[in-house]
């Protein structure tokens, strides 16, 4: 059998194997994902921990695994302790009538001046009956959501603690052999060593840029806007910081989606004080947090545009969900590095083509 036969039929068998090892590997992609990410954004912990550890691998990466569980994990299961009780409450809440979203309308367009309500009319916002029935049905759907959420939590508890398990078991094995695998990586990676090198150095930048990057900008505007919530007599300050702490992963809109609707009502209902405050605050602490921490820690570091950042962040959420938001500017930049590096590669493998061709035949 030829060289060329064999090697083709090496490389399919490579394929296939490949394939079917990622299949069983696809039901816990999120835990390996995270795990990598958290072994990544953690190097230095690790590099500070083998130094006090006298280069002693395997203490090292037991004690930064143990710090990371409680920076990282503890409070995470804090909050979303906190959050499914806060959820609840919204529930209940819904459920019962107390938090009625038509009722809630009416007062906005009561407040309104008369000139406003014939243009609101010829829109079709002014039927306060139908509007009210569509509120109303729509917060009833909203709550029905969020019980077969609490439901599908609390039937998914045990594949939740076994994916736990693995991120943090694959984790210590990470932290403890991550150069020895960096090394294997880069060799088996088709290119010269300075390609090599670029690749897997943008991807250790973006991951650790996108994470730390959104992580402490989603915290950071999540927290103060649930402090503001509180402070302004809104209930479920807790769930709302949450969710504004997510939706800050979307560049330049963020959470003002939340915050502005609840601005514009404390003013049309008359509570002009909360409504000016929080658009201030909105807009002076929030906004001005998330226009100066995201080119810093986000932008400057995978050297990517605003709109790239965006543009990739959307689809990223929209494709993987929440961990979209690590995996499109991580797709979004390693595309730009690639063609970036394209005409070079072919440049080189143009002159290797022209060299083999001029050397002499062996004797």
């Amino acid at each position: 059998m030829s060289p060329t036969v064999n090697f083709r039929s090496f490389l399919l068998l490579l394929i296939a194997v490949s394939i079917a090892f990622a299949s069983i590997l696809l039901p816990f992609y999120a835990a390996i994902f995270w795990g990598g990410v958290l072994a990544v954004l953690f190097t230095p912990l690790q590099r500070y921990m083998l130094r006090v550890t006298g280069e002693r691998a395997s203490l090292a990466a037991l004690l930064s695994l143990v710090c990371i569980i409680c920076i990282v994990i503890v409070p995470m299961l804090f909050i979303a302790g906190s959050l499914a009780n806060e959820v609840a409450s919204l529930y209940n809440r819904i459920n019962s009538g107390q938090l009625n979203l038509g009722r809630h309308y009416a007062q906005i367009i009561s407040a309104l001046p008369v000139s406003v309500h014939g243009w609101l009319d010829s829109y079709g916002f002014g039927n306060l009956l139908d509007i009210r029935e569509k509120l109303s049905a729509g917060a009833l759907e909203v709550s029905q959501w969020l019980a077969r959420q609490a439901v599908n939590i609390g039937q998914n508890t045990f594949q939740f603690v076994i994916g736990l398990g693995v991120m943090l078991y694959l984790l210590y094995f990470l932290l403890r052999d991550g150069a020895d695998l960096a090394a294997r990586i880069k060799h088996v990676i088709p290119l010269e060593d300075t390609y090599r090198h670029e690749l897997l150095l943008k991807f250790a930048t973006v991951v650790r840029a996108t994470v730390k990057g959104n992580i402490v900008i989603a915290a950071a505007q999540g927290l103060l806007g649930g402090l503001m919530f509180a402070f302004l007599g809104i209930q479920g300050p807790l769930f709302w910081g949450v969710v504004m702490g997510v939706l800050s992963l979307l560049p330049a809109v963020g959470a003002s989606l939340i915050w502005a609707p609840v601005a514009i009502y404390f003013l049309v209902v008359g509570d002009l004080w909360q409504g000016v405050v929080l658009i201030l605050f909105g807009l002076l602490v929030i906004g001005l947090l998330d226009n100066l921490l995201r080119p810093i820690l986000v932008g400057k570091d995978t050297k990517l545009p605003d709109y790239v950042v965006l543009i990739s962040t959307l689809g990223g959420l929209s494709a993987f969900g929440l961990n979209g938001f690590v995996i499109g500017p991580l797709f979004a930049a390693l595309f730009m590095t690639c063609w970036d590096m394209f005409p070079d590669v072919v440049a080189v493998y143009h002159e290797g083509r022209k060299n083999s061709q001029q050397a002499p035949p062996p004797a």
